[in-house]
């Protein structure tokens, strides 16, 4: 199989890590997480500038006009310069439900803005007690005069405190954990009766709670059908899955280089320790797991925009088992080589680490995703 780039495909690729590189140093990056947006809003609109934020998007748009591959090669670059934006919760899964979801109107209101970067959206759906479980909906809509009023909470609303606009899952109809009666709404956070409590997360980007407090949305605010939107949140989450992967391996080829150099600098005893061959095992073993992780991204990346089938539920749950599991194998041998500098701060390895530990429990852990594959294959 040829798994060669085409001249496109290879200028996206070119565009996005010459963009990380000149405007994302990792100095750069700790002003970002600590100022009050929590990322860099200047380099947001370069995303936007160099049409990056519209590569998922069909043309006729702006748009790009991408797949899963290409979304896989920008996002790659952002993982490998640890990138603070929110471009997976805005552009892949927002923007993706969106797409999938969202009336006329809806879509030519919305997607050209998120396309161009002048619009960033965020998405509510887990719950404090929900555990990566989308149907375990606690978040009520109750129809009303005009629309719906709803009130619950959201957890680890990712992108949540500075978006345009939230999409919002809650129950129209059903118990908490039924499968039908979940429906999706746009919410403008600065609605009345909506209120978000912000804070860091270990990765040191910034989420939010969101709570609902009889938030009053128009007809016009329900985004596809009511009642029946779980398939298409799992749809997308898919979409955001074969992404994150993505995201997992240009964060951990960075861990491995980083690493290999400090074996080759490192001395011990007069010489390198990169010398010693009990480390030169354990150096083979990351990139062996940093490989085994890339093959199975690409995987997912060219089934990622494909039909909604078990096959391509099959790959997605095995691709996140996957790589949640070398993040962690990566992360923990990276330390464990670097010693005591490999906590450092001031050292951007650490910062590595975080964020492949936060991207091996996001969306599901590698416990959740082997159960599910396991599942898909006993209905095969």
């Amino acid at each position: 199989m040829d798994f060669k780039l085409t001249e496109e495909q290879q200028m996206l690729q070119d565009t996005a890590a010459r963009l990380v590189r000149d405007a994302y140093p990792f100095e750069q990056r700790e002003k970002f997480s600590e100022s009050e947006l929590g990322f860099s809003a200047e380099f947001w609109s370069q995303l936007g500038e160099l049409g990056l934020t519209a590569v998922p998007f069909s043309e006729d748009i702006g748009g790009f006009g991408g797949s899963g591959v290409e979304t896989m090669l920008v996002m790659t670059e952002l993982g490998r310069g640890l990138t603070l934006e929110p471009y997976l919760q805005s552009v892949i899964l927002a923007g993706g439900l969106i797409n999938q979801l969202g009336s006329d109107a809806q879509k030519q209101d919305l997607l050209p803005q998120v396309a161009a970067g002048s619009l960033q959206l965020a998405v509510a759906f887990d719950e404090p007690q929900s555990h990566y479980n989308l149907n375990d909906v606690q978040t009520r809509a109750e129809a009303v005069d005009g629309g719906y009023r709803l009130s619950g909470r959201k957890a680890v609303v990712i992108g949540g405190h500075s978006a345009g606009q939230i999409i919002v899952s809650a129950r129209t109809a059903g118990d908490s954990r039924d499968e039908t009666g979940i429906s999706l709404f746009l919410v403008d956070p600065n609605a009345q009766g909506v209120s978000r409590r912000v804070y860091p997360t270990i990765d040191g980007r910034k989420g939010c709670d969101l709570f609902l407090d009889n938030v009053q949305v128009g007809a016009d605010a329900v985004l596809g059908e009511i009642g029946n939107e779980l398939p298409a949140l799992r749809y997308q989450q898919g979409r955001a899955i074969a992404a994150q992967c993505a995201d997992a391996l240009g964060s951990m080829d960075e861990a491995c280089k980083l690493t290999l150099d400090y074996l080759k600098t490192r001395k011990q005893f007069g010489v390198p320790i990169g010398k010693f061959q009990v480390l030169q095992h354990r150096m083979v073993d990351m990139q062996t797991e940093l490989e085994q992780a890339t093959s199975m991204a690409i995987l997912a990346a060219t089934f990622a925009d494909g039909e909604d089938n078990d096959e391509r539920s099959r790959i997605i749950a095995a691709a996140k088992y996957i790589c949640a599991r070398a993040a962690r194998k990566v992360a923990e041998e990276a330390i464990q080589l670097h010693g005591g500098i490999g906590m450092t701060w001031e050292y951007n390895l650490a910062h590595h680490a975080k964020r492949l530990v936060m991207i091996a429990h996001q969306f599901g852990d590698d416990d959740h995703h082997l159960k599910a594959y396991a599942k898909l294959m006993q209905v095969a």
